[in-house]
């Protein structure tokens, strides 16, 4: 191990230490190629590295990082981490060179460069698919702002509302939730290289701000203390914007569920994402959506971990930190698979809006029956004393004609998709530029 002095560590000591980092650490060894790169590049412009060295670094990592996507190399337990695998990689190949490379660096500062790239890659693609979802759903909403169905409040029918707003609804939301995601891409997207392992270094004058502008970072930070003290705070920042979009994807799974039962029948799903049971025939679960809706809450337990694990925690880095990884980058997959499932969910399912139109019973009529009292001069709580007095004698009407009486955008029967693909354009820059 690189930190190792001629002591052994009982291998007890190692399982625990180590315990499933190493794992972890085998996603993020692209990264750290990556990182390991600018810190040969850094290392050159202080005159440590010579062009020469610096070259063979970057052919030793280009052959790396072909083995590593082939699956050649990872990670295993008694390399402890990623870092030990590059290193000894790099002096297995180039001798001396190689053992230059962990120059003005520490694991602590060396980790979160790789962790940030993941995380800031990670980001940006949860904000693609968020952007593909949204476009589904404003398809469903131009389609279906015609087709009437009940709206609910307390599991009770209440106004009369239709599918195209129900999925525009939704549609917006994830508006919201990109804004989120753009704030959580701007706060993981700084640059720890050069603050080792939180003190600086002496005698080298690192390129920090130049080598943070070389992986695309929005600058570093500054003091060298806040690099370890945001740590677990950062990544609390992208698995809260994670949490946000599962949040919205809970409540649309939630809907669907329900609307897909017998009772309801509003919706059908497409069968190819339902599973059947292994003693009743007739069975088709929606178990896609059921698992999209669980994922909300795995999430919350991972933020549970980012928000406890360091408070208390005296300034510096602690062991306990590692911990933090683990919960940002399972948070990230995880959060990857079910906007995945979604947006594959969503174009195959269909409204019936026989079945929709079948539950709207004239008491949902009842506020506009009130309102057209209003209309013609009634104040408005004698209105609603009457309407409630008729509900029995109140009939449904046809849907164009229960639509006509909307005149507001956002209302039944005016959806305005173009507003929210308008906000979609403007989320699509930042997403654009993150991946340049």
């Amino acid at each position: 191990m690189l930190w190792q002095k001629g002591t052994r560590v009982q291998d007890w000591v190692t399982r625990f230490t180590v315990g499933d980092d190493y794992r972890w650490d085998t996603f993020l060894l692209p990264y750290d190629i990556t990182g390991t790169r600018a810190q040969a590049w850094a290392l050159q412009q202080i005159g440590i590295l010579t062009d020469e060295e610096v070259a063979r670094i970057d052919r030793a990592l280009d052959q790396l990082a072909g083995e590593v996507e082939a699956g050649a190399v990872v990670v295993h337990p008694e390399d402890e981490d990623c870092h030990t695998v590059i290193e000894q990689y790099l002096t297995h190949h180039l001798g001396d060179v190689g053992k230059k490379i962990h120059t003005g660096r520490s694991r602590n500062d060396q980790v979160l460069v790789a962790l940030r790239l993941f995380l800031r890659e990670q980001v940006r693609r949860a904000a693609e698919q968020v952007v593909t979802l949204a476009e589904e759903l404003c398809r469903l909403g131009e389609a279906y702002d015609d087709a009437l169905m009940p709206g609910y409040t307390h599991f009770q029918r209440a106004m009369p509302t239709t599918a195209g707003l129900w999925a525009m609804g939704y549609a917006e939301l994830l508006t919201s939730d990109l804004e989120v995601l753009h704030q959580a891409h701007e706060q993981i997207n700084v640059s720890p290289l050069g603050s080792a392992a939180g003190y600086g270094v002496p005698f080298l004058a690192l390129p920090r701000d130049a080598v943070a502008e070389r992986l695309g970072f929005r600058g570093v930070q500054r003091h060298v203390p806040a690099v370890q003290l945001s740590r677990g705070k950062l990544e609390l920042q992208v698995v809260h914007a994670f949490v946000q979009v599962a949040a919205t994807l809970n409540r649309m799974a939630s809907d669907l569920v329900l609307y897909n039962t017998a009772e309801f029948g509003f919706v059908e799903l497409p069968a190819a994402y339902c599973t059947g049971s292994s003693i009743m025939p007739q069975k088709q679960n929606p178990d896609v959506l059921e698992l999209a809706r669980a994922t909300y809450h795995r999430l919350l337990a991972e933020m549970q971990v980012l928000l406890t694990l360091p408070a208390n925690l005296p300034s510096g880095y602690h062991r306990d930190l590692q911990l933090t990884k683990e919960a940002a980058m399972r948070s990230a997959f995880v959060t990857q698979d079910v906007l995945t499932a979604m947006r594959h969910l969503l174009p195959g399912i269909t409204f019936r809006r026989d079945r929709m139109r079948e539950a709207c019973s004239p008491d949902l009529f009842a506020t506009a029956e009130a309102l057209r009292q209003v209309q013609a001069g009634v104040p408005f709580r004698e209105a609603y004393r009457a309407a409630a007095a008729s509900v029995d004698a109140l009939d449904a009407p046809d849907p164009q004609e229960a639509l006509a009486a909307y005149h507001v955008a956002g209302y039944p029967g005016q959806v305005r998709p173009d507003e929210v693909r308008h906000a979609l354009q403007r989320h699509r820059h930042w997403i654009s530029e993150a991946a340049e």
